[in-house]
């Protein structure tokens, strides 16, 4: 039958290995229910949007589910088109699903799920590709279900969005239930706190006393003059010294990415220049950039940055192992040498070095793509969203490595869609706002309002 795809797809995602105890649904236990059933009532949004993706169209996406519900054709057009309308999708259901950006992806994923009313609704990091808009919309929708009786487990490491949405709220911590609380008696302080596993009452000062009033260097790193891809980013100019962290900040589809990506020729700039410690550069490739000491922390891990099959030694040696080339092999002692100190350095949670890193956990695998580029020595690191996805405790360790690598002079680019974190990581930052940098704001002038407004389009601040 049809939906035979999406039956061996659920059944992959179940977890290897002994397990214990029982879930059950509907006074049955889980694996008693029939196939189908399960896929109508029960509905499940994956944490990587790329991997619910089973159909070559976005119509064909909304569509697959029911059709496999038997729904006659001319119903299931209209269900599909009404679904369509209301998640704002009309600009893009025609196209592949290969084409879309990480948001659209999860937004169709999402209207897909929405089609078929499910009765129990599991959300696994449903927004970490969204922006506010969607987020908005996101929970308009978790409302109307839960008006409707539908059952939902939201995941997230969002803790706003927890209070925002959430009824109760149960805390794991190492892979160990820790506890299930009122949303409404539990204080914010507390909640992390429990997350943690130790009092720790606020995550605003995580900048150390020195990082704001040090002297930003005169020695300029990177300098973007007029660069630009076309269709992505438009010309834009940018100067970036060593010791500080420049954050990009925007709305999802601003731009933040693509600008990045042209620096480092992830996407090969179509025109402008590019200098590097005031050397002009040609960046036709990655390598090209790499030689010249920059390290890039793409925005999709499980796509582009890590590579699943390969262990957490292969992981971390291959960017340098690339930088020498095929023919200045690093040794096995060589490997297992770096291995080891950046998982010690960064405090990686593996079995060995030789443990497949698809096994870790995502803040582990972020670590992992971390340590695989310090150890190429970079001067200037790009990291795109490095704590998305990821718990709080990883997120806090993350960022206090990026403000001591500036400490120790070395020049980032610091993205997250959470301005909370790019305000206590960032030393400067850059708006952009549909493909276009419109503006930067210095520390000084570093709050949320001001960064909404230069995003909204009030106030730029330009350079």
């Amino acid at each position: 039958m049809k939906y035979q795809k999406v039956i061996e797809t659920n059944k992959e995602l179940m977890p290897k290995g002994e397990k214990s105890g029982d879930i059950s649904y509907d006074h049955q236990r889980l694996e008693q229910l029939d196939d189908l059933r399960s896929i109508k009532e029960i509905a499940y949004l994956f944490q990587n949007p790329s991997a619910q993706m089973v159909m070559d169209t976005v119509w064909h996406e909304i569509a697959f589910g029911l059709e496999n519900t038997g729904m006659l054709y001319e119903q299931m057009k209209r269900t599909v088109a009404e679904i369509v309308n209301y998640f704002d999708l009309q600009k893009i259901y025609h196209k592949s699903t290969d084409e879309l950006s990480g948001g659209q992806k999860q937004m169709v994923n999402l209207a897909a799920v929405m089609a078929m009313h499910p009765k129990v609704l599991i959300l696994d990091e449903p927004t970490s590709s969204l922006d506010e808009g969607e987020v908005e919309k996101l929970f308009k929708v978790m409302n109307m279900l839960k008006k409707r009786g539908t059952a939902i487990v939201f995941v997230t490491h969002f803790l706003e969005q927890v209070y925002a949405v959430c009824d109760r709220i149960t805390v794991l911590r190492n892979g160990h239930f820790v506890g299930e609380y009122k949303t409404e008696e539990l204080p914010r302080f507390k909640l992390v706190a429990t997350m943690m596993g130790k009092e720790f009452d606020d995550l605003a000062d995580i900048k150390g006393s020195g990082t704001s009033s040090k002297k930003q260097s005169d020695e300029v790193v990177i300098e973007a003059k007029g660069l630009y891809h076309k269709g992505t980013i438009k010309p834009f100019d940018i100067k970036i010294h060593k010791g500080e962290v420049v954050g990009l900040s925007g709305l999802l589809g601003s731009g933040r990415s693509e600008l990045v990506r042209a620096i480092y020729g992830a996407d090969k700039p179509d025109g402008g220049e590019l200098y590097v410690k005031g050397e002009k550069l040609d960046v036709k490739a990655p390598i090209d950039a790499m030689h010249k000491g920059m390290a890039y922390c793409p925005e999709d891990r499980k796509v582009e940055g890590i590579i699943a099959d390969l262990s957490v030694r292969e992981n971390i040696i291959i960017a340098l192992q690339a930088k020498r080339g095929m023919f200045h092999p690093l040794s096995r002692k060589e490997m297992e040498e770096a291995a080891d100190k950046y998982i010690e350095m960064l405090q990686i949670k593996t079995a060995s070095r030789e443990t497949p890193i698809k096994s870790l956990s995502g803040g582990n695998q972020q670590k992992v793509i971390l340590g695989r580029w310090l150890l190429t020595n970079p001067e200037y690191l790009i990291l795109d969203e490095p704590t998305r996805g990821i718990d709080i405790g990883t997120k806090t360790e993350i960022q206090k490595i990026v403000l001591d690598l500036a400490d120790q002079g070395m020049a980032v680019t610091f993205i997250s869609s959470e301005v909370e974190e790019m305000l206590r990581t960032c030393s400067r930052m850059a708006v952009l706002r549909d493909g276009e940098k419109v503006g930067e704001l210095e520390e000084s002038e570093l709050s949320q309002s001001n960064i909404m407004k230069a995003i909204a389009g009030g106030d730029d601040k330009n350079e």
